[in-house]
């Protein structure tokens, strides 16, 4: 009996697994010719590819080849779908528009005096960055923010409550960095009382000049808060008298704005801090109905993978409560939890409450109204009437096509971006900064801005308009992470706002046209002339000045005049080839199509340079 033969050690080899095709790549075989498509007077490109049964890159494309940039997501007016319904052959028809209700019946126009209850001042700190307004915030809930925060700057909007005594104080953190100076002003706008923040060594800055305007405009009362008074370069005199330059008058110098000395690493003066506020918050008698049907504003939204969308909403007027019927924006809802800034689930908020909604049918947008309605028809009823009234948020054909194609200005080179964050007042902030770096010559076109990940839909409006996807503490799905290798997308995902403005601009710089400049190396005179050939000549020079280099171009001149501009074709040192050759010595010089050198000839060697323009 033959031995068993042993098989040879192989490394193991994990079996491929088959990729299931992506959404950009599934294929669809369309409706039959000629067949008719209802559309209503608005309707999502993701709808309109279902209604449609075609592929979502082709209809992405074809919207792009109307004029229209539009993702997955977004909506599209009923011309702009038709047109494209037009396009692959099909017959647009307009749905029947459903009966609108009056809506207002369920707001509470007036007030009774006797349904008017006290409800806790709402605090914004504002300031210039790194002056220490989150560690103040951290010492006054006895949390550490700044910890978490990259680069320890605030990235977006917080809203906190807190018990002073038994009574409660309302705080919105906001960033301090000037791209956020939107979400400043959104912060002064709800706020009954701004603290503004002047760390001692450094006393007024820009910023803290701008958040002094966004609390004047918002018409709020202001207590200045100065920080880092415990450091030696430190002098609390320098801001307060920097101040009255701002027509800001602390009580000390015969005013009435208070200021408080605080520090946010000891607490010494945060007890006086809390106590003026409430102080000033009596003066202004802060009243709300809490037997109403709640009313809010959206401070911060983002999408929670495991949640779904989520708005951080302050309450101002009502109770909010599980269950109710809401209308944040556009977008109605019922709400499903609340949850409050300590990460606990509770039943109702009250007036001046910040709270985590969860519910919303879609993402909203910060700074969008919230109001609860007695039922779900009256909530749905108002989002169509919203978007009715606003014109719908959707995308148009004209307005786009005018601003991106625009005639006449052919000669402004566009970079195509689309951006997602974590949180939507981010996006805010990075439109903002990225539209400073549009200048005459390039210009940044923003396609899409949005809270969430970065998914497929993305990816597919990326790759259809050649666009590069900016990222900012957010992440990449992972379908949209293949769909990205396979057509080349471009994606760059950010923690620092700085960093993202760095590499935008590079890839701004890099869309122009080099500056093409000529480099004259050197000038010879020519001194002999020799014959090779029947036709060919060669012209024996003197390098005067410079240098004669093979690889370049020539200018030939004659008394003055330019006889011929041509490629050097051949230069020589004696018998042998030469790279160059310097000033002081003698060449053989024969330029591209010139057969008629004479003595006195000057030619001059030059070269181009090309230059990224800035």
């Amino acid at each position: 009996m033959s031995p068993r033969r042993r098989r040879p050690n192989r490394p193991y080899r994990r079996p491929k697994r088959k990729r299931s095709p992506s959404v950009a790549v599934q294929e669809r075989v369309g409706l039959p010719p000629g067949s008719e498509v209802e559309l209503p007077e608005q309707v999502l490109v993701q709808d309109l590819v279902n209604r449609l049964n075609l592929s979502e890159i082709d209809v992405v494309k074809q919207l792009i080849r109307n004029g229209v940039m539009a993702n997955l997501t977004q909506v599209i007016d009923f011309e702009t779908a038709a047109l494209v319904v037009s396009d692959f052959g099909y017959q647009p028809s307009r749905a029947p528009e459903p009966a609108a209700d009056d809506l207002s019946a369920h707001v509470v126009l007036d007030e009774e005096e006797g349904d008017l209850e006290e409800r806790p001042p709402v605090v914004t700190i504002l300031g210039h960055v790194d002056h220490g307004k989150t560690t103040l915030l951290d010492a006054i809930r006895k949390a550490d923010v700044a910890g978490g925060e990259a680069g320890g700057i605030t990235q977006h909007i917080g809203a906190y409550q807190v018990d002073v005594n038994g009574r409660l104080i309302t705080f919105l953190d906001t960033p301090g960095h000037e791209a956020f100076t939107a979400m400043r002003a959104r912060g002064a706008q709800v706020t009954d009382i701004a603290i503004l923040i002047i760390a001692a060594d450094d006393g007024v800055m820009p910023q803290t000049i701008e958040a002094i305007d966004h609390a004047k405009a918002a018409g709020v009362p202001i207590i200045v808060a100065i920080t880092k008074t415990d450091l030696p370069t430190a002098n609390p005199d320098r801001p307060k008298t920097q101040l009255m330059e701002r027509e800001i008058v602390i009580e000390e110098y015969g005013g009435e704005t208070v200021a408080v000395p605080v520090s946010g690493k000891t607490g010494d003066g945060i007890p006086d801090l809390l106590e003026n506020i409430l102080l000033v918050a009596e003066l202004q008698e802060l009243k709300a109905n809490p037997q109403r049907l709640a009313q809010g504003v959206v401070i911060e939204a983002h999408v929670d993978r495991a949640r779904g969308p989520v708005a951080t909403v302050l309450v101002q007027n009502g109770v909010l409560r599980v269950g109710d019927p809401i209308l944040g924006g556009q977008v109605a809802g019922r709400v499903r939890a609340l949850v409050d800034d300590r990460g606990e689930r509770i039943a109702e908020a009250p007036p001046s409450k910040p709270v985590e909604v969860l519910g919303l049918g879609d993402l909203v947008q910060a700074g969008d109204l919230v109001e609860a309605f007695a039922s779900d028809k009256e909530a749905k009823d108002a989002a169509e009437r919203r978007r009715a009234d606003a014109g719908g948020d959707f995308i148009s054909k004209g307005s786009i096509t005018e601003d991106i194609y625009a005639e006449g200005d052919t000669q402004v080179r566009e970079l195509p971006v689309i951006i997602k964050t974590d949180v939507q007042g981010s996006v805010e902030a990075l439109r903002t900064s990225l539209d400073r770096l549009s200048h005459d010559q390039t210009k940044i076109r923003i396609l899409h801005a949005a809270a969430g990940s970065i998914n497929e839909s993305d990816i597919l409006l990326a790759a259809a308009s050649e666009a590069m996807i900016v990222g900012f503490n957010t992440r990449v799905e992972p379908g949209a992470r293949t769909a990205a290798d396979e057509s080349g997308v471009q994606i760059g995902l950010y923690t620092i706002i700085y960093e993202v403005i760095d590499d935008v601009r590079k890839a701004l710089e890099g869309i122009l046209e080099p500056v093409i400049s000529e480099v004259v190396d050197g000038h010879a005179e020519v001194r002999q002339v020799f014959v090779i050939g029947r036709r060919a000549r060669v012209a024996g020079c003197y390098v005067t000045d410079g240098k004669a280099l093979r690889n370049a171009m020539a200018r030939v001149s004659r008394n003055g005049e330019l006889v011929i501009e041509a490629p050097v074709q051949t230069l020589r040192r004696f018998k042998d080839d030469a790279r160059e050759v310097t000033a002081g010595l003698e060449c053989g010089v024969s330029v591209e199509g010139m057969t008629t050198f004479e003595e006195g000839d000057v030619i001059e060697f030059y070269h181009q340079e090309r230059t990224a323009a800035v």
